[in-house]
């Protein structure tokens, strides 16, 4: 239980952290950038892993199924 606990609370650490980096690039799109220039360059960033592992991880913990 401790365990999905930590991986609840890690991956939601990450998540956070790599939404609000994707939220602040959005200030790339009126600057020029087309929306699919906007997803590639997302997805070169870290911050746009950083992310996925968060969302892959509080996923994890809570659809992991428990030992009986």
């Amino acid at each position: 239980m401790i365990v999905r606990f930590m991986m609840l609370t890690i991956g939601f650490g990450l998540a956070a952290v790599g939404g609000i980096s994707v939220i602040a690039y959005l200030n790339y799109i009126p600057a020029g950038l087309s929306i699919i220039e906007y997803i590639l360059f997302i997805f070169q960033r870290s911050e746009g892993t950083l992310l996925v592992v968060g969302l892959l991880l509080i996923t994890g913990s809570i659809y992991w199924p428990e030992k009986s």
